[in-house]
């Protein structure tokens, strides 16, 4: 399985608009090899200097690659491959 990491933040709308793009990808088939986590980043000083004016942000783990918003469902999907 590959990781990815979501840093979000409680009460992001911007954070759902982005789980509802990566949700549907990542839960079919073609994307099943994934699996996410959230983080939220208020629980971290270091995450917020880091994501707090750019979140959401999805991070593969594997590549360290980083996605942040805006992102559409063709670009997230481009950033998966």
């Amino acid at each position: 399985m590959k990781k990815l990491t979501l840093y979000s933040t409680l009460g992001c709308h911007l954070c759902e608009h982005a789980l509802d793009i990566i949700q549907p990808l990542i839960n079919s088939r073609e994307g099943s090899e994934y699996v996410l986590e959230e983080v939220d980043i208020a629980d971290s000083d270091q995450l917020v200097e880091l994501y707090g004016i750019r979140i959401p942000v999805v991070k593969r783990l594997d590549t360290q690659a980083e996605i942040g918003w805006p992102f559409d469902r063709q670009q997230f999907v481009e950033f998966l491959c």
